[in-house]
């Protein structure tokens, strides 16, 4: 995503989302609330750190995907690894620098 499109999220200019991104500048509440609201990590903003999901509030279809992943071979969760990168880069609204953030670490 690119830097004007990021910063409109925002209620930025491009500028302005150019000097967040170097750490040049910090992001105010609202522009936190703004991007936070469409789905942005703001701790990992903040901190590069991702916030971490809470297990016991998995849905049932999350948790059958997370079983369904554990019981598959190496070489397969990489794969499914690679593909879920790749969707999220493309289509997930965490967009940050032309990456997506990281769900868990």
């Amino acid at each position: 995503m690119s830097q004007k499109a990021f910063g409109e999220i925002g209620g930025v200019e491009a500028n302005a989302q150019g000097k967040y991104e170097s750490g040049d500048r910090a992001p105010k509440a609202d522009y936190l609330s703004r991007v936070a609201a469409r789905g942005v990590d703001v701790l990992y903003v903040l901190t590069g750190q991702a916030t971490p999901v809470q297990l016991d509030n998995l849905s049932q279809v999350e948790e059958k995907v997370l079983g369904n992943y554990r019981v598959l071979q190496k070489e397969d969760q990489e794969a499914i690894d690679r593909l879920t990168t790749t969707l999220a880069e493309t289509t997930g609204p965490y967009m940050l620098k032309g990456r997506a953030r990281p769900r868990d670490t």
